[in-house]
C-alpha cells in the first residue's frame, strides 16, 4: 500500500524545525546541567573544598554502587524497594479511585466524609508507624500499608475533585435524554477526568517513593530505605549517596514511564 505523503508549507515546515531544535536544545542542556553539576561536585571534593566524608563524590559513589553489587545485596535491596513501590502505587490509585466514584456517587456520603478526608490528608502518616507494625507486622507489609496510606487520600481528592467539576451543563444534557448516572459515570465522568487521572498518576509516582522509604525506615531488613538507614547508622555516607543516587534512578524511571499518558489523554 502506497503511503500518503502530507505536503506542508514553507511556513509549516519551518514551525516544525524550530520545534524539533528546541526540544534538542533543552534535551542538550538538561544533559550539561547534570554533567556539570557532577563535575563540579567531583572537583571541589579533589580538592578539599567539600568534606568527601561528609558529601561524598561521583566517583566515591560510582565505586561504593560497584562494591554493592559485587555482594549481590544491592540487587535485593533494589528489588525490595521497587516491589513494594509498584504494590502501594498500584493498591493506592485504584482505592483511591474507587473511593472518589463512591463519594461522586453519593453527595450525601461525600458531604459527611469530605472533612475527614483533609485531616487524614494533613495527618503525619509517620505519627502511624507504630501502629501498623502492630496490626500487619514488620517487612514488606508494613512498608506497602505506609505507601498505600500516603498516596490513597491525595488520590482521592485529586479524582473527586476532577469528577465533581465536570461541565454541568453536559450532565443536564444527558439527564434530559434520560441517562442513567452510570451511563453519566462511564460516558461522561470518567472520560472527561482522564487528564486529572495522568496527573494524579505522575504524583503518586513520587509519593509512592516517599511511603516506601519511609516504611522501610521504620521496620524493613532490607530496600534502598534500609540501605540509607544501614549507611547513616555506620558513618559510611557513601552507601547513603549511593543509595539515594540509585533511589533517583528508579523514581525517574516510573515517572518517564507514566507521563506520556498524560500527553495522550490532554490531547
Amino acid at each position: 500500500m502506497k503511503k500518503r505523503t502530507v505536503n506542508y508549507s514553507k511556513a509549516r515546515k519551518l514551525y516544525l524545525k524550530r520545534q524539533r531544535n528546541d526540544k534538542i536544545l533543552v534535551i542538550f542542556f538538561q544533559i550539561a546541567v547534570i554533567v556539570a553539576f557532577l563535575g563540579i561536585w567531583e572537583l571541589l571534593a579533589y580538592t578539599g573544598a567539600l568534606d568527601p566524608f561528609f558529601f561524598s563524590s561521583p566517583s566515591r559513589i560510582a565505586v561504593t554502587i560497584v562494591d554493592l553489587a559485587k555482594t549481590g545485596n544491592l540487587f535485593l535491596h533494589i528489588w525490595t524497594s521497587l516491589y513494594e513501590t509498584i504494590i502501594g502505587f498500584v493498591l493506592a490509585t485504584a482505592i483511591g479511585y474507587i473511593l472518589a466514584i463512591i463519594l461522586w456517587w453519593s453527595e450525601k456520603v461525600r458531604r459527611v466524609l469530605e472533612p475527614y478526608l483533609i485531616i487524614l490528608n494533613s495527618l503525619p502518616k509517620i505519627a502511624l508507624g507504630p501502629m501498623i507494625i502492630f496490626w500487619v507486622g514488620s517487612g514488606t507489609g508494613a512498608t506497602i500499608v505506609m505507601c498505600i496510606l500516603i498516596c490513597v487520600i491525595i488520590t482521592t481528592i485529586s479524582m473527586l475533585n476532577a469528577f465533581i467539576s465536570c461541565d454541568n451543563d453536559k450532565i443536564l444534557l444527558m439527564k434530559s435524554m434520560h441517562a442513567k448516572k452510570y451511563q453519566i459515570l462511564f460516558k461522561l465522568i470518567i472520560p472527561n477526568s482522564l487528564p486529572e487521572f495522568a496527573t494524579a498518576l505522575k504524583i503518586n509516582v513520587g509519593m509512592s517513593w516517599v511511603g516506601t522509604i519511609m516504611g522501610e525506615y521504620l521496620s524493613s531488613r532490607a530496600g534502598l530505605g534500609y540501605l540509607i538507614n544501614y549507611g547513616s547508622q555506620i558513618l559510611k555516607l557513601d552507601i547513603v549517596m549511593a543509595s539515594i543516587v540509585i533511589l533517583c534512578i528508579l523514581a525517574s524511571g516510573m515517572y518517564f514511564l507514566v507521563s506520556p499518558l498524560e500527553k495522550r489523554y490532554k490531547k
